[in-house]
């Protein structure tokens, strides 16, 4: 589940994404562009670093 908000610090806006596991879930996790930007620079290492570790985590 993906959710798209607007942040709001000392009168700016900030837009912001949460991502969920769905819609039950009580927690999940958001983000601003500067992190969404360095999650795409690194978007290779963490698919790498997900497949590596699945068994893990499974």
């Amino acid at each position: 589940m993906v959710a798209i908000k607007t942040f709001e610090k000392d009168g700016k806006a900030f837009p912001t994404i949460e991502l969920k596991s769905g819609e039950k879930s009580k927690f999940g996790f958001t983000f601003g562009v500067s992190k969404a930007r360095l999650i795409l620079e690194n978007y290779e290492d963490i698919r790498q670093f997900v497949e590596d570790n699945s068994a893990v985590a499974a």
